[in-house]
């Protein structure tokens, strides 16, 4: 009988402990590049999102430059919103947007009059990157596994850099940041 009530008694612990051990599918490709995207746009983990980093922020704010020539919070919004969109339209088979090829006008168009534009712009685009993903077939992530890769490490870049100027300028909420 006490054989019986411990069973029963630890049939639960058991029931737990398999379930905590049971194999979760493995990652994907897809899956793999998806968090990549999601996590530098609206979802927190290691670090803040773009969507996070950007809000609340007056365009007054998002123009703000240093004395020593560093980018704006802005430009580097409209830097981000640039390329998420030009290898968007790549990955899309769309033409890109005629470019010079200077890196800095990627950042120098931009116009604090446009600030909530930029900050719709860049929320929109990167969220279009997931359902291209969502929608692309594993042929098509083999061969740009990299480039969505490298956007979401460019994305993640820069968003730090957001961080750090509204940081500096007292402009930050610490509960917004990851815990």
């Amino acid at each position: 009988m006490k054989t019986f009530l411990a069973f029963f008694l630890l049939l639960p612990l058991l029931s737990f402990l398999a379930f905590a051990q049971a194999p979760k599918t493995p990652p994907t490709l897809k899956s793999i590049l998806l968090e990549q995207l999601r996590t530098t746009h609206n979802q927190k983990d290691w670090f803040v999102d773009a969507n996070t980093a950007v809000s609340g922020l007056t365009a007054e704010q998002a123009s703000w430059q240093d004395a020593k020539g560093n980018h704006s919070i802005g430009q580097l919004a409209n830097h981000l919103v640039f390329w998420n969109s030009e290898e968007l339209a790549k990955f899309r088979g769309e033409p890109p947007v005629k470019f010079s090829g200077d890196n800095n006008e990627t950042f120098n168009k931009f116009d604090a009059k446009k600030w909530t534009e930029t900050v719709h712009q860049l929320d929109q685009v990167m969220a279009e990157w997931e359902k291209s993903v969502e929608a692309a077939d594993d042929k098509k992530l083999e061969s740009w596994y990299s480039v969505i890769a490298h956007i979401g490490t460019h994305n993640a870049y820069h968003i730090g850099q957001i961080l750090y100027i509204r940081k500096m300028q007292g402009w930050w909420d610490p509960d917004k940041g990851v815990k």
